[in-house]
């Protein structure tokens, strides 16, 4: 029985004349079986768009086993996954309402009380900026400001909040600090760089002039909306009805639309979400930015009726348009500058949320958008 187990069976099947089958007594090592052929199986993670890999046998009894192994595995990997987004969903709602609310009471507090609150949001703001600039990604390609000009800068512009309420103009104060900046930079030891130069007095127009205009529009246009009915119960220890501006009105409906341009481009982005709207945020699609504007327009002609300002529907949709594309060129300005430096939040500040300059970018050109079209565009129109 061994000779038969190691003999060959020869067979000649193309011959011409027939042959005799024989048994060969010459021993022959019988081939080893293959080793599993591992093949490399990538698999889709629905919930969160990872991919996962497994090395999987082909052929064989333990493939199925092999197989069995890595379903579980990846039903483990799908719920830590479903548990990390849903604890993550629930800091993003819990802190957002928490700033929701805590922005609301601010606005309607305005004076020094929002001024304050500008203010440190500007500084944090402004150094999570300079720590972006100084970022491998930017820095490879540019030399960075200096650390100190970068500390300088953001005390500097969380003060210019301060110079609006008290002096209204701040123009003259960002061009002598823009000027104090540029002659640091210009003496300092070594090889000075226009690099430097241009990030540092960026960062002084995009953190802490643009949102000045927040606190000229809230605490600036302090002209009574007469015709505001919630004004009339208003309680006269909180300020009575002229505490009913133009420019806690404008600053509230600015505010509430571009909450709900960010509200319904996510939504609609999800949902119907096909065509992208740009490379910088990839994420982004035109489907959701038409979500988002035509959220935008329905908050704001929506609460121009309930608080009766502005006074045509006309001109509310205008602002609306006008609240959507400052908000949205904000946040790609911001997305730019995070893609450039390599990371994907400006900070972790804000649990769920990542940085200040995450949660404000949308807001950054919207107040000079919004000052300027109460200001300078409604007159025009008797509004």
């Amino acid at each position: 029985m061994a000779v038969a187990a190691a003999a060959f069976l020869e067979v000649d099947r193309y011959a011409r004349f027939p042959r005799h089958l024989s048994l060969c007594t010459k021993a022959f090592p019988l081939p080893r079986p293959p080793p599993p052929v591992l093949r490399f199986r990538l698999l889709l993670v629905r919930p969160s768009r990872r991919l996962s890999a497994a090395f999987l046998p082909i052929g064989g009894s333990a493939a199925p086993k092999a197989d069995r192994h890595d379903e579980d595995a990846l039903e483990g990997v799908e719920a830590t996954v479903s548990e990390q987004q849903g604890s993550q969903l629930r800091k993003r709602v819990v802190f957002g309402l928490g700033i929701g609310l805590g922005a609301g009471g601010v606005v309607a507090a305005g004076g020094w009380v929002f001024t304050g609150a500008v203010a440190a949001a500007v500084f944090a703001a402004a150094r999570e900026y300079f720590e972006l600039v100084r970022s491998r990604g930017i820095a490879a390609g540019m030399t960075p400001p200096p650390r100190y000009v970068s500390r300088v800068c953001s005390v500097i512009c969380a003060l210019m909040p301060m110079v609006t309420l008290y002096f209204g103009n701040i123009d003259v104060s960002v061009t002598s600090s823009a000027f104090i900046v540029a002659m640091a930079l210009v003496l300092q030891r070594g090889n000075p760089r226009f690099a430097q130069l241009s990030s540092a007095v960026f960062g002084l127009f995009y953190c802490g002039y643009l949102p000045c205009f927040w606190v000229k529009l809230r605490c600036g246009l302090a002209v009574p909306a007469l015709n505001t009915k919630l004004g009339h119960v208003w309680p006269v220890v909180l300020g009575g009805q002229t505490h009913w501006t133009v420019g806690l009105i404008a600053t509230l409906i600015s505010i509430s639309s571009i909450i709900a341009a960010d509200t319904f481009a996510f939504i609609g982005g999800k949902a119907f979400g096909r065509t992208p709207l740009t490379s910088i945020s990839p994420k982004k699609t035109l489907e959701g930015a038409f979500a988002g504007l035509t959220g935008c327009i329905l908050t704001a002609m929506l609460l121009s009726k309930i608080l009766c300002w502005p006074t045509t529907l006309l001109s509310a949709s205008g602002f609306g348009v006008l609240n959507f594309t400052g908000s949205l060129f904000g946040d790609l300005i911001e997305s730019m500058i995070k893609r450039d430096a390599g990371v994907k939040d400006s900070g972790s500040l804000i649990p769920g949320h990542g940085g200040i300059l995450d949660r404000v970018d949308s807001y950054v050109f919207t107040g000079a958008l919004c000052y300027s079209f109460v200001k300078i565009v409604l007159p025009l129109f008797g509004v």
